[in-house]
This record gives structure tokens, sequence and C-alpha cells, in this order.
């Protein structure tokens, strides 16, 4: 009986920190999508976003677990980054510039594609 709830616990740890972990594991899983080291160094992403938006959190996290650096900037917070995003067109957010290409919403192929 003892080794079955172990089980259950083992089992329910290693699902936790595969969760936690799951752009290191994804990376592994499928490394058609990983970003060369030369992309990352040569990226210049701005990300135009709030700290409230859902699909921002999902753009942070997608350019953190493929390693991508980007400058974010909140544009309830600061009125020059305000004023940036409404010459781009605003409507919506997060905006993300990648080497000059604008992408509205949250798009990962798009963001991969830019970078290539």
């Amino acid at each position: 009986m003892l080794g079955g709830v172990l089980k259950k616990f083992l089992l329910i740890l290693l699902v936790v920190v595969a969760y936690q972990n799951w752009g290191k594991v994804e990376r592994v899983l499928n490394p058609s999508q990983v970003v060369s080291e030369q992309t990352q160094a040569q990226a210049n992403v701005v990300l135009y976003a709030t700290e409230w938006c859902g699909y921002c959190k999902l753009t942070r996290r997608f350019l953190d677990q493929k390693g991508i650096p980007y400058k974010t900037f909140d544009i309830e917070k600061d009125a020059v980054a305000r004023k940036d995003y409404e010459a781009l067109g605003g409507a919506g957010i997060p905006i993300i510039d990648v080497n000059g290409t604008l992408i509205r919403g949250y798009d990962p192929d798009a963001i991969l594609a830019a970078l290539k």
C-alpha cells in the first residue's frame, strides 16, 4: 500500500516538474522550433504591452522560453511608449516589433518567421 502512494506521489511530482520546465522540455522534443544563438544575438524585439493582458503574458513567456532577448514597454505606465504604440497604429495589445516587422497579438509562428 505504501508503494502505491509513493508511486502516485512521484508521478505527481514528475508532472509538476515537467509543467514548470515546459520550455526546456519543448526544446528537447521539438528542436526545429529552437532559435539559433546567432539569430538571438541579432534580434531586435520590442514588445508593447500591459501587465494585465493575458496575451502579453503569453508573448513574454514565449520569448523567455525561446531565449529571445526583448525590450518591453508598458503602454499604461510609460507615456513615451504609449505615443510610440499609437504611432504604430495601436488598436490592441500586444504589438511586437521584430526586426522591423510588426506583429499584432500573440503569434509565436509569426515571431519565429520574423526572426529568420
